[in-house]
């Protein structure tokens, strides 16, 4: 599988009723570099002018800007571009089995159970128990890069509940990253896709109980029930290629953000992260941009912050992911 080169579009606006006197924002908008991802070409165009300006990267690796309005202003558009090339980062086996599963759901739609075998790949995989014991307190090595991964975080959360719920997942001696798919497959199977059952505030305990949501809360879901198993999980904020193949219907997740998490695997080389998007019950490829990562939402929220004055406000979010060569042509999409 080759290579796959993408323009990415992200604009915000905020529109407020009053003047707002002074604004300073955080924003996760720049593509993270990866073994497997290259951000060609990047900018980021504020509207009013920003008085200060700083980039930097936070305790996750991820770069982020944070800007500073000290002026009053009554909207602000951030407006961020990326070209982007993303590299096959899946073994043959894997890849060969994806190839063989059904495509992502429709909210709402009536589900049927998942088929889709584990690649050999996954099965190979240390068992569970072990991988918890290599994450435990007090054992050696310790493993700085993944045990803060471990705990609860804002929308996290580390209770039995979930551990419930996973538990038919996680038999005994249960290679891991078969554990993990298959909790992928039953989340992608008993909840429903749904962007009027929750917001940013829903708490992830009411997400298992009502099993309906969206991208974000089927990814907070996924990682309350790792952690709750004393793994290690952590949330990834990205893009998603939704453009489908011809006769397949279109991923969840077009022109939005889109989130799915990454599990750590202990192997001879010191270890790796394995991506796994509950919401299409697959495992990130190329269709996947990385944007950044980090415990969950809170770490990587596109665009935060604080400001005097404003009231009320509007929010308007776009997002368009273009592949290089459709950019270029005749079908590229038009701005409205």
């Amino acid at each position: 599988m080759p290579a796959a080169r993408y323009h990415v579009l992200h604009e915000t606006v905020y529109t407020y009723e009053a003047p707002v006197s002074l604004s300073r924002q955080l924003l996760h908008l720049t593509p993270r570099e990866c073994s497997w991802q290259r951000c060609l070409a990047h900018q980021i165009t504020v509207d009013p002018e920003v008085t200060v300006t700083r980039e930097r990267l936070d305790g996750f690796g991820n770069p982020v800007r944070e800007l500073a309005l000290e002026f009053p202003h009554d909207r602000l558009s951030v407006r961020a571009e990326s070209t982007i090339e993303v590299l096959p980062h899946l073994p043959a086996g894997a890849l060969a089995a994806l190839a063989t599963g059904r495509p992502a759901h429709a909210g709402g739609a009536t589900q049927s159970p998942s088929t889709v075998e584990s690649p050999g790949y996954l099965r190979a995989s240390p068992p569970w128990e072990s991988v918890r014991d290599a994450l435990a307190y007090g054992s050696r090595p310790v493993v700085l890069d993944a045990t803060c991964f471990q705990f609860e975080s804002p929308y996290v959360r580390v209770k039995r509940e979930f551990a419930a719920y996973a538990n038919p997942c996680f038999t005994a001696r249960r290679p891991v990253l078969d554990a993990v798919q298959a909790l992928m497959n039953r989340i992608y199977d008993e909840f429903d896709f749904d962007p009027e059952a929750t917001t940013v505030a829903t708490p992830v305990i009411d997400v298992l109980a009502q099993k309906r949501g969206v991208c974000q809360d089927f990814a907070h879901l996924m990682l309350s029930c790792l952690r709750s198993q004393g793994l290690a999980a952590r949330y990834v904020s990205g893009y998603l290629l939704t453009q489908p193949p011809p006769g397949q219907p279109r991923m969840i997740g077009a022109d939005a953000s889109h989130a799915w998490v990454s599990v750590y695997c202990p192997e001879l080389e010191g270890g790796r992260w394995v991506d796994f998007d509950p919401t299409n019950n697959l495992l990130p490829d190329t269709q996947h941009i990385t944007l950044a990562w980090g415990r969950d939402f809170s770490d990587v929220s596109p665009l935060r912050g604080i400001i005097l004055g404003g009231d009320a406000h509007e929010l308007d979010v776009a997002v368009t992911v273009t592949p290089i060569g459709e950019a270029d042509g005749e079908n590229a999409p038009h701005r409205p």
